[in-house]
């Protein structure tokens, strides 16, 4: 009887090293084109391999992908495992983040090969999801540890912590895009005010939590009907499984319709895409411009604003679309989108500003944190995947206050 197993690659030097220049080219094509808009022939043809060969790495496509976000995931729990030196739970959030910049400006350099970016982590199937889900959840525990563990906060829950978790997590994913517009040399600084931020918050001295009812502020409604249900169906699956992996089938069969019904209501997925991302920077400036109305101290209307929105996020109405949802789209949507949220996120600057200027919030680097304010408002739309049965009160007061006022801040009864 024949043996039809696959032989197991010897780990010669020489193959270790054909490995690692196959996982370096695939993460910065994952990177560029999404999972599913890339091919085993593309990383070939970057490391000069036929196709087929390729495979006596990494037998498919997937199988490539989750060895590069495990090897994502190793790199993050390295810089844990240094920040655990440091003797208190704030030296080791410094300490991590220093680490983290340090390294991005490397691979910003060419000093080291960039890393695959979470963007597209959902569109892996099993088994290798599991696989990779499970690294990842043991990073976030590690995380939890490392920062937020009974020593930092002993009265609080499992709920509530975990909030503060992914919150931390999210400012650190989403910081691997904006601090592109800033200079190799000067990640460090902006990973100093990071922490700085996220270990002071953004309130003023006197500045009062809740703020005061009458600067409420509501995401404007949804016009309801077909089209608002297919723009909710297409959202939520973008966020989950990104561009590629939303089809046309997959929306149809959320909201129980025909592929003909999907057509009916639907000229093609691109333009429903773009009008998921048209919907979501609509209610982003409306919202805006809602608390910008309702006046006030900044402080008044950047906690209108992030309120407004992350209640938003865990309502039947949400979710909002996330930054992630950029990383996969075809070229005649990037362009537009990407600028587009670009402005909105610089807008929540204003607020800080005239804030600062008032004394009603602390003396901060404005344009860094209207970037971390809109991460913790962006990951709003998961939040109850890691803190599971959270509702919008308790999400204000575990994972917004704890922005606004300081990780380590004792949420008001």
């Amino acid at each position: 009887m024949s043996d039809t197993t696959s032989p197991v690659p010897r780990q010669t030097k020489r193959f270790a090293e054909k490995r690692q220049a196959i996982l370096d080219a695939a993460a910065k094509r994952f990177n560029e084109r999404g999972i599913r808009g890339t091919s085993l022939a593309d990383v070939s043809g970057s490391v000069g391999l036929m196709t087929n060969s390729i495979t006596y790495y990494y037998r498919r496509k997937e199988d490539l992908a989750a060895a590069c976000f495990l090897a994502k995931i190793a790199w993050l729990d390295a810089l844990i495992a240094e920040a655990e030196a440091e003797p208190t739970p704030e030296a080791r959030l410094r300490a991590f983040l220093d680490r983290y910049a340090r390294g991005l400006a490397a691979m910003a350099t060419g000093e080291q090969p960039a890393l695959i970016r979470f963007h597209d982590v959902r569109a892996l199937p099993d088994p290798q999801a599991e696989t990779v889900f499970s690294a990842y959840n043991a990073f976030f525990r590690r995380m939890r540890a490392l920062v937020l563990g009974p020593e930092a906060l002993p009265d609080l829950g499992r709920i509530e912590r975990n909030a503060r978790t992914h919150l931390l997590v999210s400012i650190v994913q989403t910081l691997r895009v904006w601090i592109e517009r800033y200079e190799p040399d000067d990640y460090a600084r902006v990973a100093s005010r990071v922490a700085d931020i996220l270990l002071r918050g953004l309130a003023g001295p006197l500045s009062p939590w809740p703020p005061a009812a009458g600067r409420v502020v509501e995401v404007p409604a949804a016009e309801g009907g077909p089209t608002d249900a297919f723009l909710r169906a297409a959202t939520s699956l973008i966020n989950e499984q990104g561009y590629r992996g939303a089809s046309v089938e997959k929306i149809s069969a959320q909201l129980r319709v025909t592929k003909g019904s999907f057509y009916h209501h639907n000229d093609n997925k691109d333009d429903l895409v773009a009008n998921c991302f048209a919907r979501t920077f609509d209610r982003i400036r409306r919202t805006q411009d809602a608390a910008e109305e309702a006046g006030g101290t900044g402080w008044e209307r950047l906690t209108a604003l992030s309120r407004a929105l992350v209640r938003h996020q865990l309502s039947e109405s949400g979710p909002l679309l996330r930054w992630i949802a950029v990383g996969a789209l075809p070229d005649s949507l990037r362009g537009g989108v990407t600028g587009t949220m670009h402005r909105l996120w610089d807008r929540v600057a204003f607020p800080i500003v005239d804030g600062v200027a008032d004394g009603s919030i602390r003396a901060c680097d404005p344009s860094i944190a209207a970037q971390v304010v809109n991460s913790m408002i962006d990951a709003a739309s998961e939040l109850d995947d890691w803190a599971q049965g959270i509702d919008a009160e308790a999400a204000e007061r575990h994972y917004v206050y704890p922005l606004l006022a300081g990780l380590y801040a004792r949420a008001p009864a």
